[in-house]
């Protein structure tokens, strides 16, 4: 739940945000009203997925930076196949 408020506390400030996290926390983040999200359909625990695959992490952080530029609206949640 933390990951919220500090998501909102940024945002206050003029940070724009995105949460990574892992589909089973939908429910989760929908309460939480978080401004922006990612969920990723990886491990609970891994939300950019398994060690050391630099090439899977690196896509899932390409596609957080791309909602960051894309997202015209709070509440946004964006789903990884």
């Amino acid at each position: 739940m933390s990951v919220g408020h500090i998501a909102r506390t940024f945002e206050a400030a003029g940070i724009a945000t995105v949460v990574i996290a892992v589909k089973s926390f939908e429910t989760r983040m929908k309460m939480m009203a978080t401004p922006r999200v990612l969920l990723t359909p990886e491990l609970v625990g891994r939300p950019l997925g398994d060690p050391f695959d630099k090439t899977g992490q690196k896509s899932i952080l390409k596609q957080a930076l791309a909602l960051l530029k894309s997202a015209s609206k709070n509440g946004t949640i964006q789903y990884l196949d």
